[in-house]
This record gives C-alpha cells, sequence and structure tokens, in this order.
C-alpha cells in the first residue's frame, strides 16, 4: 500500500510556481546558448543573479545557509538532469 501524505493547496501552489519558474530559466539558458554565450557563463551569471535575490529577499545569512548545504545536496544528485521537474 502506497503512504500518500497529504499535500496542502499552498504546497501544491508553490511547486507549480517552481516549476513554472525552472521553465523560464531552461528557456533562458537555451537562447543565451543560441546567441553564442557559453553555458558556464550563463550558469555563473544565474547563479550570482539568483543569490543576489535571495540577499535582497531573505539576507546574507538565509543565503549562506542555502550555500552551506549546497555540496551535499549537489552530491546527493538534486540537481542532475535525471531529477529535474
Amino acid at each position: 500500500m502506497i503512504d500518500a501524505t497529504p499535500i496542502t493547496l499552498d504546497e501544491l501552489a508553490a511547486a507549480e510556481m517552481r516549476s513554472m519558474a525552472f521553465v523560464y530559466v531552461s528557456e533562458a539558458f537555451a537562447e543565451a546558448t543560441l546567441d553564442g554565450i557559453e553555458i558556464e557563463a550563463v550558469a555563473e551569471a544565474a547563479f550570482c543573479a539568483a543569490f543576489r535575490e535571495l540577499i535582497a529577499v531573505y539576507g546574507q545569512d538565509c543565503a549562506a545557509r542555502i550555500a552551506k548545504r549546497l555540496p551535499e545536496r549537489v552530491e546527493a544528485g538534486e540537481f542532475s538532469a535525471a531529477t529535474r521537474q
């Protein structure tokens, strides 16, 4: 039997918003590479822009906590192409 954890409407809306945001960012990556910009440059710029926004909205301490968890998330495969949403 599958143990289903109930999802609230707010959680569902947040997941849908993240999914939509991922599409926007993926399209920006595609457009930039079509314009001849190397993927590494696009990725670094996106990463820096994301952290600037996090700091602006949540502060440096929050952004630093997120940054500290990145290595374990990368090693766990959270960002691999197979796990993209």
